[in-house]
């Protein structure tokens, strides 16, 4: 057990079985009373986020958490599958946990898992990710200043839209938190890449 006053931003706890985040805390008194605390907490199974308050002298469940990056190897009916490239373990994390980001997932790609005492509660993928476009329309010339986009299909399955001079074949970055199209690798960057 803890005390209420060592939850700082970033600090787990358990209240009612449930694991929360500490997002922000403020510590409160008012004039002879007791000094109450304030905190706002994300619920790490859920995703919620809200507001709890405790008197100074509450002492709430220590929770223990753990960030890993996992490499994505597949997907079947029952979840998707990581492996730890240090140990070779394998996870499985159920869809549940894994929203709009599964449709960014590819093979060999790093994702970044959090644990709560052994169990993956939540996956976080890096901002911008990069992906080759396996189908479009024709690259125009000279369209690169305008904001017309056109469907494309990514070597993933993703469907997205891409300005209109980006070709079949060429890499791009996508923003994994909005899904848009974000900047086209050059052909420096790419040449890096493969070397």
């Amino acid at each position: 057990m803890i005390s209420v006053t060592e939850l700082r931003a970033g600090r787990s706890f358990k209240e009612n079985g449930q694991p929360y985040l500490v997002l922000k805390y403020e510590h409160t008194k008012m004039g002879r009373g007791t000094a109450s605390i304030k905190v706002k907490v994300k619920n790490l199974k859920t995703g919620s986020v809200t507001e709890k308050s405790f008197i100074s002298g509450a002492r709430v469940e220590a929770v223990l958490t753990q960030k890993k990056k996992l490499q994505y190897l597949y997907s079947d009916q029952l979840g998707f599958y990581f492996m730890d490239p240090k140990s070779f373990e394998q996870v499985e994390i159920p869809a549940s946990l894994l929203r709009e980001q599964k449709d960014f997932l590819k093979e060999e790609v790093l994702v970044e898992v959090l644990f709560v005492e052994s169990d993956p509660v939540s996956v976080e993928l890096a901002p911008k990710m990069k992906f080759k476009v396996k189908e479009t329309g024709p690259g125009v010339k000279g369209d690169s200043a305008t904001n017309i986009f056109k469907p494309a299909t990514l070597d993933n399955g993703m469907k997205i839209k891409v300005p209109l001079f980006i070709k079949t074949g060429e890499e791009i970055w996508v923003d994994t938190r909005s899904g848009e199209y974000v900047a086209r690798l050059d052909s420096r960057q790419a040449r890096q890449k493969r070397s």
